[in-house]
């Protein structure tokens, strides 16, 4: 894995383009990313990062795991930045685990997070009275707070599984002699590997390189093509969370609600629509790819304008208390511009309320793009609640329609997405690609320009002038940017995304007295086809071209960034943040008498349908800057003065 770095930098202006200086004077921030040896190194620990090995099987033992949820105190000398990344790392367990995290009221055990040298936890619950987890000077990465934690719940490190042996090779002669007690094993009956198979994609196993005294590396997997893969800091690996989950004893998760890639069969989902141009379950549809999607919903074609076809979702209940869901599924638009893609929720007010009530979250209706598309819709259900897909012909004629795969529902906030079209056939050409223009929930605009130099991605994220700026509060103080390459593994509990997150500090001056963060000053410049200005920059060197091979990064030649804004301030004081906001788009759309029928009859098909034979009408891919959210890129529409106003007095009052 490259170590990562950002830096945050001064944005000059030559020429109608934006070009980054970097030199001693103009760089704000500065830090690199270092892996836990490297951070550790000199410090009296076991195992690079215990501070104390328990000995025996935490398994046998009850008292070293904890009850749940787990509780926990954030120190005052955390950064903020850190404390937000913590956070971030307790949404994974709540996705992929039943292991939950709240402040602490008066419990006796609990961890305290503190911001001492180097990151290093004990294993299992050691001692009463606030256990110490240490997050010191570059140990905030989300793939090395998830490793200290799970130390903390009770997991040793992969490499000294009892079975080890069959797996890797430790090479004694290249490990650094006070290292050398660092790669024991331990017995069968003192693992906690949980019957999983060895995992070599686990966060918690060392690199290649651990401890080496320079004459080569220390670990050599049996398995050559896997030899780069150990020693990732990513994010916990799929048998990671099995292993404790296990351990806790789980049967569910969290946040996490439903999941379908009909890879079997419609996932309990039901259909309602007449039987000759309903949902169906299919291996594949002429004329659309599908090589990275299979088993996919397809929505065949209505016989006339208005025909409509439902798909429904099991329901599900949210638990959490704030009620707030991400939607997210992969749709493939192969019908007329005119057709539209309906996702209604239906939303039971009591357990006898068999009916529910409707309400449409979001409409798509486009060009068609012919590609597979990946979409986010923000819901706010309060009780038990179905999603509906319909699909709806248009006026205009075609022998395509929708398709849909990969649907994930979980109890978190929804993303911004940046889908970047065959990046895999520009990765060698040294691209320069900017995002879509994005707003947060309370106003602020920014955007990501990704560059390839030499062999790695390099990201940046600025902000820039909006609609807004003379309402909102500058410098901008304490939000939160994270950028992440997404895993496009279908299903959302196996993914292993690659993620950064840096703060905005609203005190941070640059030698000249300006401050860093303050209102987009520079330009104009042209992006997306809007002038704007551009101010604080985000310098982000995320991932090698070698390790984008290593999981699902590209998919279909297509790479997705996912990018979050979120206002951290609220650590300042507290050990937790308060609910995000949820901005549900406005429909001036009724229920027709489809829509308003009873929940569809489950139908399960068990085998999939023959290919079908439905062709595809080339077209022209839809563009960015769609009216896709509350605001528009002037690229399609311009909003008057007024609606502008009315539109930033909500945000700010919400």
């Amino acid at each position: 894995m490259h170590l990562c770095a950002f830096l945050l930098l001064s944005l000059a202006l030559a020429l109608g383009r934006a070009s980054v200086l970097v030199s001693l004077d103009q760089v704000a921030i500065f830090e690199k990313w270092k892996s836990i040896p490297d951070i550790n190194k000199g410090l009296n620990l076991t195992e690079r990062d215990i501070m104390e090995l328990r000995q025996g099987s935490i398994i046998l033992v009850n008292q070293s795991l904890w009850d749940l949820p787990v509780r926990y105190e954030l120190s005052v000398n955390l950064s903020l930045n850190d404390r937000g990344v913590i956070l971030r790392a307790f949404e994974q367990f709540r996705l992929k685990s039943c292991v939950d995290f709240k402040p602490r009221a008066a419990e006796e055990f609990y961890i305290s997070v503190e911001r001492r040298e180097g990151c290093w936890s004990y294993i299992g619950r050691s001692s009463a009275g606030g256990q110490t987890l240490s997050i010191g000077k570059d140990c905030g990465r989300k793939g090395i707070v998830e490793h200290e934690f799970l130390h903390a719940l009770g997991l040793y490190h992969e490499q000294t599984r009892y079975d080890r042996d069959d797996h890797v090779t430790i090479n004694h002669q290249n490990i650094r002699t006070e290292y050398e007690s660092y790669f024991s094993k331990y017995s069968e009956i003192a693992s906690t590997a949980q019957e999983t198979p060895y995992d070599y994609s686990s966060v918690m196993h060392f690199d290649k390189n651990a401890f080496s005294n320079g004459n080569g590396p220390t670990i050599i997997t049996k398995s050559p093509e896997l030899q780069d893969v150990i020693g990732q800091l990513m994010e916990m690996s799929e048998y990671d969370t099995i292993e404790f989950n296990k351990l806790y004893k789980c049967n569910s998760s969290v946040s996490f609600l439903d999941h379908c890639s009909f890879d079997e069969s419609l996932c309990e989902m039901s259909v309602g629509s007449a039987a000759d141009y309903g949902w169906e379950r299919v291996k594949s549809v002429r004329g659309i790819d599908v090589t990275d999607h299979t088993y996919l919903g397809k929505e065949q074609n209505g016989q006339k304008r208005g025909d409509a076809a439902r798909l429904e979702s099991k329901t599900v209940t949210p638990t959490r208390d704030c009620k707030v869901q991400c939607l997210q599924f992969f749709y493939y638009h192969s019908g007329n511009e005119t057709d539209q893609l309906n996702i209604w929720i239906r939303e039971q007010q009591n357990e006898a309320d068999s009916r529910g009530a409707l309400r449409l979250m979001d409409q798509i209706t486009e060009t068609p793009g012919h590609y597979w598309k990946l979409h986010h819709v923000p819901l706010n259900a309060q009780k038990s609640f179905q999603v509906v897909f319909e699909a709806r012909k248009g006026a205009g004629n075609s022998s395509g329609g929708f398709s849909l795969d990969d649907i994930n529902i979980s109890e978190t906030e929804c993303p911004f997405t940046w889908q970047i079209r065959d990046f895999e056939k520009e990765l060698n050409s040294g691209p320069e690609i900017w995002s879509p223009l994005f707003y947060s929930s309370d106003g602020y605009r920014f955007v990501a320009l990704l560059q390839v130099f030499r062999n790695q991605i390099e990201i940046y994220v600025s902000l820039v002038s909006g609609a807004c700026d003379e309402q909102l509060q500058w410098p901008c103080p304490w939000r939160q940017i994270t950028v992440q390459i997404l895993d496009q593994n279908p299903h959302i509990q196996k993914r292993m995304s690659f993620e950064q997150s840096i703060t905005t500090d609203p005190g941070l001056a640059l030698n000249d007295g300006r401050y860093y963060w303050d209102k987009p000053q520079n330009g104009p410049i042209s992006i997306s086809n809007e002038s704007v200005f551009v101010g604080g920059l985000a310098f982000f060197t995320l991932l090698t071209k070698e390790d984008l091979t290593r999981r699902e990064f590209i998919k279909g030649g297509d790479l997705i960034l996912l990018f979050t804004m979120q206002d951290i301030s609220a650590l300042l004081q507290n050990d937790s943040l308060p609910c995000p906001k949820v901005t549900v788009k406005n429909f001036n759309v009724s229920t027709d008498t489809s829509a308003q029928q009873e929940p569809c009859a489950t139908r399960v098909v068990l085998t999939p349908q023959p290919t079908s034979t439905t062709t595809t009408t080339p077209a022209a891919e839809p563009t960015y800057g769609e009216c896709l959210d509350i605001f528009c890129s002037s690229s399609v529409s311009t909003a008057s003065s007024l609606i502008v106003s009315v539109l930033c007095f909500l945000l700010l009052v919400s």
